[in-house]
């Protein structure tokens, strides 16, 4: 046995271990940052969910109180009727994805310089939230606002007093939020276009299908795979909406805008109960938790395989 064939195995060993240290040399910074950053945060929110502390009083006052916060969730009707606006909020989702879908079609095969109308439809996601928010304000203003001005003057004698008034309030801020979020959907519909074959449409054409059958039986289910990422972080972003509430209505008008993550804002950081506005974390968490599940779960029946 030659020198070259004795020490083979072992240089082959520890070039394998000098690739695996190398591995979490390059992945080791993004994963002390998962632990830091969200897996340590993950475990100390559960344990002031269980607990009455206040973050004032310091960790030597930390003691474990039991289930008593979640109990108390049962019983609070601000907290039920929170969770039922996001539940309504989340039409906008599937809303605004039918819009960017028709939009992306249109643009796709319609329209001329389709690159400025994506950076138009664009241009609210890129803008500053607080100022997307108070021009808003100014559109929908119940007296001044140009809205109930253009209604006036067609014939509408009691306009909606829209971010004023608690029937109209949060409809109206799902109608913001379908505008903010229209345009990622749109431009990701435009790439999930340009990646269905060009010989379906024109086998279809050849047949004499329609424009509706083409959308129906082509367009439409090559791109649910878009269709079911854009619904999964649509809603998870729709669960998570804070700040487009803060600074449009603060939760109001008569707490008609208010949402968990509101909620959970107010009751930790303004009425300065941690644990309290922890266990709400953890309900949210388990909420948004079982509704990618169950997407996840139903995806084969309805999701393109390809």
């Amino acid at each position: 046995m030659t020198p070259n064939q004795h020490y083979r195995p072992k240089s082959r060993a520890a070039r394998r271990w000098r690739e695996i240290a190398a591995g979490y040399v390059f992945v080791g910074p993004m994963l002390l940052g998962v632990i830091v950053f969200t897996l340590i945060p993950m475990i100390m929110l559960l344990l002031f969910s269980l607990t009455d502390w206040s973050f004032l009083t310091g960790y030597d006052k930390l003691h474990i109180s039991g289930f008593g916060n979640f109990a108390r969730l049962s019983k609070d009707a601000e907290f039920g009727e929170s969770l039922l606006h996001n539940l309504v909020m989340l039409l906008a989702v599937p809303i605004g994805m039918a819009v960017a879908l028709l939009l992306a079609v249109l643009i796709s095969e319609r329209a001329y310089m389709k690159s400025f109308f994506k950076i138009i439809f664009f241009m609210p996601q890129i803008s500053s939230i607080v100022a997307v928010a108070v021009v808003w304000q100014v559109l929908f203003h119940p007296s001044y606002g140009p809205v109930n001005g253009f209604l006036s003057a067609i014939g509408v004698h009691e306009p909606p007093k829209w971010l004023a008034d608690p029937h109209y309030a949060l409809p109206s801020v799902m109608l913001l939020m379908i505008w903010i979020d229209l345009g990622v959907s749109l431009i990701i519909y435009t790439a999930g276009l340009k990646n269905i074959p060009r010989d379906l449409y024109e086998a279809a054409d050849i047949d004499g299908a329609s424009a509706r059958v083409k959308f129906f039986r082509i367009t439409f289910p090559l791109l649910t795979p878009t269709s079911f990422f854009l619904l999964i972080t649509g809603l998870i972003a729709n669960f998570k909406s804070f700040a487009l509430i803060k600074v449009l209505t603060d939760g109001g008008p008569a707490h008609s805008t208010s949402v968990l993550v509101y909620d959970i804002y107010q009751q930790g950081f303004v009425n300065l109960k941690t644990g309290y506005a922890s266990a709400m974390s953890i309900v949210l968490f388990v909420i948004i938790l079982a509704i990618t599940f169950l997407q996840w779960a139903g995806q084969r029946r309805w999701v393109h395989q390809g």
